[in-house]
């Protein structure tokens, strides 16, 4: 009982502490908060955030497996870098969250975690909503809570599947919302919680609309990751066919390393605002087998109508790809483009990568970790 009296009293002065600074010089201490670190894009920022001198703090979930492996090489020899710390949390945790805000007092909190995959969304409903969605509200309250409001700056992973059924293509920032999925809904409570606490509060709190980001580092259950990793292990005789939803849905991929400095730019300016980050570019799912098969010198030719559409190696007439229906959507986004002109002008962000170079990043990357596999 003493401990934890003792911990309240050192964090209770450590409050009283910083809020004697003004807010500037509060964010002098270069001090991160980042949900959903674990994660492909938690990771990316993490590595940022440490190259430019800031203390990371991350928050993982408590798991019976271990589930660090993207920050693993970070967090290996904590002797060698003390400026990166995880804690136990969770978004449905609000007490937690309260606690673990008041201990870091960070400067910046990039809010990443969620559940993040639209098709588990229609499984899982409930509890989309209230990661993606009350969870967010639950971090917002935290930071009032601990009396940060005029300290923090917010960063809230927002999405292009807000726009859903599009009405205007390419989307930007003045583009109407229409989600077509759980996760869009609960993401589109989020986003404007965030603007109602911005407004109601004064709070520097952000949306990051951000269209669709892939790396090596792509959750295995994402599109175009399994369609790299099936590509290796077909280059590498390990696997004779690749099975997909939807071929010719579009979608605006651009790699992840380039969004997180978008994210950090945001947090940068003399005001919040909520930006877009995209390529400007949308490619189909089929363009996107294309160029993966291309990587290991295969070309894909298409034969067949709707469920019937499969992908045949030229070379060979094998079948590589074929749909199966589970993989469809109960409601289906076709298009997705963005339109990134604000971010270009008034954050001075492009993207880096182009959309071959990204594939064949993630499609290389499979073919050595297909190998170590094998090895092991």
């Amino acid at each position: 009982m003493s401990t934890v009296l003792d911990s309240s009293t050192v964090v209770s002065k450590n409050i009283l502490e910083v809020l004697t600074l003004t807010p500037e010089e509060y964010r002098k201490r270069k001090v991160a908060l980042i949900t959903g670190i674990t994660g492909q894009d938690g990771s990316y920022l993490t590595e940022f955030l440490l190259e430019k001198g800031y203390s990371v703090h991350g928050i993982i979930r408590r798991s019976s497996s271990f589930n660090t492996g993207r920050i693993e090489h970070l967090y290996r020899d904590q002797h060698e870098r003390p400026n990166m710390v995880l804690h136990y949390g969770d978004l449905t945790d609000s007490t937690n969250l309260v606690h673990i805000v008041s201990q870091v007092l960070p400067t910046e909190i990039y809010n990443l975690g969620a559940q993040s995959h639209v098709k588990v969304s229609f499984d899982m409903a409930e509890y989309t909503g209230d990661v993606d969605g009350l969870g967010t509200l639950r971090l917002l309250d935290a930071i009032r809570t601990v009396g940060l409001t005029q300290h923090v700056r917010f960063y809230q992973a927002s999405t292009s599947e807000l726009y859903g059924k599009v009405v205007e293509t390419p989307q930007s920032e003045t583009t109407p919302f229409y989600p077509r999925s759980p996760y869009g809904v609960a993401k589109l409570y989020a986003y404007w919680i965030v603007t109602n606490y911005r407004e109601a509060y004064n709070m520097f709190a952000c949306n990051g609309v951000l269209f669709n980001h892939e790396s090596p580092r792509r959750g295995r259950t994402f599109v175009t990751r399994k369609i790299s990793r099936a590509v290796a292990e077909i280059h590498l005789g390990k696997q004779e066919c690749l099975w997909l939803g939807n071929v010719d849905a579009k979608r605006d991929w651009g790699h992840a390393r380039d969004y997180i400095e978008g994210m950090w730019l945001m947090l940068q300016q003399d005001s919040p605002d909520d930006f877009v980050l995209a390529t400007g570019e949308t490619h189909t799912v089929r363009e996107y087998c294309e160029k993966a098969f291309a990587v290991v010198g295969k070309t894909i030719i298409w034969e067949g109508e709707g469920e019937d559409i499969v992908g045949k190696e030229q070379e060979t007439g094998i079948i590589r790809i074929r749909v199966d229906p589970k993989y469809f959507r109960p409601t289906e986004v076709d298009l997705l483009l963005g339109d990134p002109t604000k971010a270009h002008k008034l954050l001075g962000w492009k993207r880096k990568v182009d959309f071959d170079s990204l594939v064949k990043e993630m499609v290389l990357a499979d073919i050595e970790g297909a190998k170590i596999d094998s090895k092991n």
